[in-house]
């Protein structure tokens, strides 16, 4: 039942990233810079202590009572992850939802759900599954089954999206639809985003020591209840720090560059619709990670938690690629093709939940 939940956790999770950017697309007159900074602010610097606040009274206190390397070393990995999620909003920008959710996802993914295993072969912890006990144990070999097959639907999606460029270059496809599409400059900045967005799961790690506290301190209230459920949420706060912090520098770079300063206060632009969509957008991106920690911890093992997640990211941006007609006007090859590849990740999630029913 603990590994349904968790799965089901990560299902809502998933759904709330790979939604958040359609409110976005709400957004009248304002230039990128400006809607993803006010999005970002809610993302990284109000919804985050205000969840924790909820969840985890006293969640101040263990950060003020942390060792400062463990907040550093967190807050590095939220400021490399926030150059991943920077670049994630140009990618989706320039590929479509549907194709750059998918690579940047799929390469986060991969390198997010296994160099935590390797680290943890080098430098043993107890309670962290190493890469050598995926390889040598049943339920582990499952679980890498799982990825391998994520890996190859991701591969599925990427083909079907050159097969997509093919066509808009050829006039096949619906140009006004994809009016931004870039595929040489969107496949570069989605390779940086994918790499870097994997920092995330490295700084959940690295704070770690942050949850168990808020675990044990359940605990003591709540004997025999299994684990906190909203035990992250504390780590998010200093993670998302990171995030902000570039985020914050790099979009007020272009506000100068670009001259939109004007934006945030031009009558000209729906600007209540505005504010209200990009916090939507901003809101509804951070519960992809206040599900996670849900499912994490349900499921107790951080390299299935991550796949899982990563995987219903990229099922729900694809299907949201499909509704929203990015693919409108494409051949049925192509379209047949990503469905393939939607599938494929489909039968590597349930592949990653077998493995861990059998752990």
């Amino acid at each position: 039942m603990q590994v349904i939940l968790g799965v089901i956790f990560h299902f809502f999770g998933g759904f709330a990233s790979g939604s958040f950017y359609i409110p976005y697309k709400k957004v009248k007159g304002w230039a990128w810079e400006s809607f993803w900074i006010i999005g970002g602010i809610f993302s990284w610097l109000i919804v985050p202590p205000l969840a924790a606040w909820i969840t985890i009274p006293n969640f101040t206190e263990i950060i003020f009572h942390s060792q400062a390397k463990i907040l550093i070393i967190t807050y590095v990995f939220g400021l490399l992850w926030g150059i991943g999620g920077l670049t994630y909003g140009l990618g989706v920008r320039y590929l479509g939802v549907s194709l750059g959710s998918t690579i940047i996802l799929g390469l986060c993914a991969v390198f997010g759900a296994l160099i935590p295993s390797v680290y943890y072969n080098f430098f043993p912890q107890t309670g962290k599954d190493s890469i050598i006990t995926f390889f040598t144990t049943k339920w582990g070999q499952f679980v890498l089954l799982g990825i391998f097959i994520c890996v190859i639907g991701i591969i599925i999606c990427g083909f079907a999206g050159t097969m997509k460029e093919k066509e808009l270059k050829a006039g096949k496809a619906d140009i006004a639809d994809n009016k931004e599409y870039k595929f040489g400059l969107g496949i570069f900045v989605a390779i940086v985003s994918g790499v870097l967005s994997a920092c995330f799961n490295f700084g959940i790690e690295a704070g770690k020591s942050m949850a168990d506290t808020a675990n044990v301190l359940w605990k003591i209230g709540h004997q025999g209840q299994g684990n906190f459920l909203y035990q992250n949420n504390v780590i998010y706060v200093v993670i998302l720090w990171g995030g902000l912090t570039t985020n914050f520098i790099w979009c007020m770079i272009l506000n100068t560059r670009n001259k939109t300063f004007y934006d945030y206060i031009n009558l000209k632009t729906p600007l209540l619709k505005n504010y209200l969509f990009s916090a939507l957008a901003g809101t509804i991106w951070f519960l992809q990670f206040f599900f996670y920690g849900m499912g994490e911890s349900r499921l107790g093992n951080g390299a299935s938690s991550w796949i899982l997640h990563m995987a219903f990211i990229i099922l729900i941006a694809n299907t949201w690629g499909l509704l929203l007609n990015e693919w409108k006007g494409v051949g049925r090859k192509a379209k047949f093709t990503v469905i393939s590849g939607i599938v494929t990740i489909i039968i590597s999630v349930m592949i990653v939940g077998y493995g861990n029913s059998i752990k």
